[in-house]
């Protein structure tokens, strides 16, 4: 389930970025928008897209830890310490 709703993130997200570029690219072409203006904006959501994408996974991580501890499963460090301590 989280999988298909980051692959369906990922996957509006790059639609999103086509279509943005689709746009400065029309604007371009109509002299509405310098090139140099074009691709600083473009340069600019990216590292934004980037920045977001961080914070999102990093989010999600946070979140999923914690849904782990509530049910009380064993992570992979507490499987292997039980099987350090059984040696």
């Amino acid at each position: 389930m989280f999988k298909d709703l980051i692959y369906a993130g990922i996957g509006a997200a790059s639609v999103l970025k086509e279509k943005v570029e689709e746009e400065v690219k029309k604007l371009e072409e109509q002299g509405k928008l310098k090139t140099s203006d074009a691709k600083s904006f473009l340069e600019s959501i990216e590292k934004k897209g980037k920045e977001e994408e961080t914070r999102v996974k990093d989010e999600l991580k946070r979140a999923l830890k914690e849904v782990i501890d509530e049910l009380g499963l064993a992570t992979k460090a507490d499987i292997e310490k039980l099987k350090e301590d059984l040696k």
